[in-house]
């Protein structure tokens, strides 16, 4: 066997990477005797032999050079012996074409009891060199800036782009160290760096740090640098090799997008419009400017509709009116404004005029010149001021939201000396975006919030008074904006025979529903009330029109929105008779009313709770209890008492509050809720006091009634000499009329005891009792008719007139006006 050629011999180096890294190589199993058994795809694209037509084959056919029995021998005596060979051989391509190709052959091995070898060939790749001229361009006309400095750190050798970056001439830099040449820069950071890589040998990459240069001193800028060694030939480090890369347009974009997400947290945490326009002010300074000012639309500000203004979609519009709603400047005092935060404010002098809100385009002025820029002339003052504090570059960006103009952010700078550039224009149009959303959400909750609290004021009693029988005083605070309008109301009603209706109730809910549930309700007692109902049947009443409500459905919702509003309402319902000095009272799941007797402590009367309205199956108890004169009772909502934790302890301050020494009832009404709750809180409260008073005997005058036609001429005597001892001789007559007809029907149609009673106290009232409970009929009789014109008569005669039911029966009572 002849030898192997040392070009194709085991000299080649086998454990190199480059030569047992098969993973790309085409492969195919040959046997011993030249047969090919095995044909990879590799070796199909390589050779453009598809398997069927190599595999069965010789070997020998895809040589493109003579054959070589010796050579051939000695390759396979060699694998034989369990070494591997490889070598350069020409081979040909299917369409004819040679191929120069790296063959490797591998160590025999058995495979269907027969000696098998596995051939694995690449194509050659070419070889390049790189010239000096190559190598001395990459490194001084790399966008890079690279530098070498020794192990004191100093400058060896820098190319022309760092030498641009830094702006320090070449001469000026070498044998010199970075802090002798940027005073300010992060140099003892950088040169930590750099002298941790030369002990440690271990490189530093992409290392980011903000700096300046003397090619551009007035504007920060944002490197990324990298530290390798340079190693001698006896592997110690001689040095460092440092590579600097401006990534001032990725920090920029990095650093707005951060101010951006900040600017997310830090505006709109409430719904208040100016505390919204005055955290995008402090947001901006000194972060982005140095004196930043928002003017909002007046309707805007305050809480009004959409920001528009009249003459808006003619061709020149008018000048809006705005008023200043933020300030903030770097400078205490923000001496720089001309106007201060609830000033009426104009726009800009031409050319900017009222159309760049409608436009929503941003006013960018980088060079601000008072000299000779529109304020000159136009705004002589806010000139003086541009050129006092060195205001040199402005941007001026329009509110705008969902189509609506709101008003106008000016940012400024002075004490930073770099103007206002493209990429701040973006983000000052980002910033105010945002804060435009979330003003305009605050003007729109603003707006909801003083409807609903518009509509639940005019729902309620504008006035109170008790009459003769009670004084009067009460308070209303709606919730914060936050939790929203409530459903809270009480009322004072007046109602026959001198007595008071006193009702306070809570609808579950906030906003306008609730405010609107609460004007049914409301609504409702008083039309219960004037029914002359009792307390208890009132309450009932009042729980099937909220079961009735609830089962109404329209179809679109509003219906079972407002039901689910009045389901779960409380309400407590009392009545106080000054004659009686009694006060009867019921609630539906409210809390009970506190008394304060003239001589003793506050306490809470026991009143079956009832459940609340809405719920239906349940009935209703009343109470009664006697009040002495002078007494002080406290009807309110649970949250004046539910302001503490604990309810109970709520009710214990309550009852503290009303006991102290105070005489003006509208005084002790507004300190005991001022106490009891001293900040807003997040649920509606209603206190309403009064303080009873009664009417004495020479107030009430009652006479029964014999069961015989032949007595009411007596007792329409008797009425009218009370009249006349009152004083009220005007009244005599129109008396003794409704005397003798009520108690003519009392007696004809009613059963007995029959009692008559007169009552003076702002109105003149007579009363007629009798034990049946037929309800009177008001008829209009005919002129043919010689009857049923009594009650007619009564109606005609009185100022109003009507009927309530008792125990005993019913009463029939008429009212006169006191001249």
């Amino acid at each position: 066997m002849e030898p192997a050629r040392k070009s194709d011999t085991a000299d080649t180096p086998m454990g190199s990477a480059d030569l047992f890294d098969a993973s790309a190589d085409a492969a195919a199993v040959i046997r011993e005797d030249g047969t090919v058994v095995g044909w990879t795809r590799a070796a199909e694209a390589l050779l453009g032999y598809p398997a069927p037509e190599v595999v069965g084959g010789s070997a020998a056919r895809l040589l493109a050079m003579p054959e070589d029995p010796a050579r051939t021998a000695g390759i396979a005596q060699r694998c034989r012996g369990g070494n591997g060979w490889s070598g350069q051989i020409r081979v040909r391509h299917r369409d004819g074409r040679p191929l120069d190709v790296l063959l490797r052959v591998s160590a025999s091995f058995r495979m269907a009891g027969r000696v098998c070898f596995l051939a694995s060939a690449r194509r050659e790749r070419p070889q390049w060199t790189m010239a000096q001229s190559v190598l001395d361009g990459f490194l001084t006309r790399s966008p890079v800036g690279m530098a070498v400095l020794d192990r004191e750190l100093r400058y060896v050798w820098l190319n022309d782009t760092l030498e641009r970056l830094g702006g320090v001439p070449r001469p000026e830099r070498l044998g010199r160290r970075l802090g002798d040449l940027l005073p300010g820069l992060e140099d003892e950071a950088l040169e930590g760096l750099m002298r941790k890589v030369i002990a440690t040998g271990v490189p530093v990459t992409d290392y980011e740090y903000a700096g300046w240069s003397w090619a551009d001193p007035h504007r920060r800028h944002a490197y990324s640098t990298s530290f390798f060694p340079l190693v001698d030939v006896d592997d110690s480090v001689i040095g460092v090799c440092s590579m600097v890369l401006d990534v001032t347009e990725r920090w920029t974009a990095r650093r707005l997008l951060s101010m951006v997400n900040e600017a997310g947290a830090c505006i709109g945490t409430t719904l208040d419009v100016a505390r919204t326009a005055q955290e995008l002010a402090d947001f901006a300074v000194p972060r982005f400017a140095d004196f930043v000012v928002v003017d909002l639309l007046e309707p805007v500000l305050g809480g009004e509709g959409p920001g528009t203004w009249p003459g808006e979609e003619g061709p020149d519009p008018t000048a809006p009116a705005m008023r200043r709603a933020a300030l903030r400047s770097v400078r205490e005092g923000c001496p720089e404004a001309v106007h201060r935060i609830g000033d009426r404010v104009g726009f800009p002098a031409p050319p900017y005029d009222a159309r760049t809100l409608l436009q929503g385009d941003p006013l960018f002025l980088p060079v601000l010149d008072p000299e000779r820029g529109p304020w000159v002339e136009a705004e002589p003052q806010r000139a003086e001021r541009i050129r006092a504090f060195g205001l040199h570059s402005l941007i001026a960006v329009p509110l705008r939201a969902r189509n609506t103009a709101l008003g106008l952010v000016t940012f400024a700078r002075s004490t930073n000396a770099v103007p206002f550039c493209s990429d701040d224009v973006l983000l000052a149009r980002e910033l105010v975006a945002r804060a435009a959303v979330c003003l305009d959400n605050a003007r729109r909750y603003t707006r909801e919030h003083t409807a609903a609290l518009t509509l639940q004021r005019s729902l309620l009693p504008p006035t109170l008074t008790g009459g003769t029988a009670l004084d009067v005083a009460s308070a209303y605070r709606p919730a914060d904006p936050a939790g929203g309008v409530g459903g809270d109301w009480f009322d004072v009603i007046p109602l026959s025979g001198a007595r008071v209706g006193l009702v306070v109730g809570d609808v579950v809910g906030h906003g306008i529903g609730a405010a609107a549930s609460m004007g049914r309700l409301r609504t409702a007692v008083q039309t219960l009330a004037d029914m002359e109902l009792p307390p208890d049947e009132l309450l009932a009443h009042l729980d099937d029109l909220v079961l009735r409500l609830g089962a109404e459905d329209d179809g679109s919702g509003a219906a079972a929105q407002s039901a689910a509003a009045l389901t779960g309402a409380t309400c407590l319902y009392a009545v106080y008779d000054p004659v009686s000095r009694r006060c009867a009272m019921a609630r539906a799941g409210h809390p009970p009313p506190v008394v304060v007797p003239p001589d003793g402590p506050a306490h809470f009367p026991e009143i079956a709770a009832g459940p609340p309205l809405g719920l239906g199956g349940l009935a209703f108890e009343a109470t009664e209890i006697e009040l002495p004169e002078h007494s002080l009772l406290g009807l309110y909502t649970n949250g004046l008492i539910q302001a503490c934790d604990d309810v109970e302890r709520g009710m214990a301050r309550l009852a503290r509050a009303l006991t102290r020494a105070e005489p003006d009832l509208d005084a002790l009404c507004a300190a005991a809720v001022s106490e009891l709750v001293p900040r807003p809180q997040p649920d509606d409260i209603a206190l309403l006091l009064t303080r009873t008073r009664a009417l004495g005997a020479d107030h009430a005058v009652s006479w029964d009634v014999p069961d015989d036609p032949a007595a009411v001429g007596e007792i329409r005597a008797l009425a009218a000499r009370q009249v006349t001892e009152w004083g009220l001789g005007e009244l005599v007559m129109t008396t003794e009329l409704l005397v003798s007809e009520l108690v003519t029907n009392a007696i004809r149609y009613a059963a007995p005891p029959i009692r008559v009673r007169l009552l003076r106290d702002s109105r003149l009232t007579c009363e007629v009792a009798d034990a049946s409970s037929t309800a009177p009929r008001l008829r209009h009789a005919r002129s043919t008719d010689e009857g049923g014109r009594g009650l007619f008569l009564v109606a005609q005669l009185s100022h109003r007139w009507g009927a309530r039911y008792t125990g005993e029966g019913k009463i029939i009572w008429a009212e006169q006006e006191i001249p």
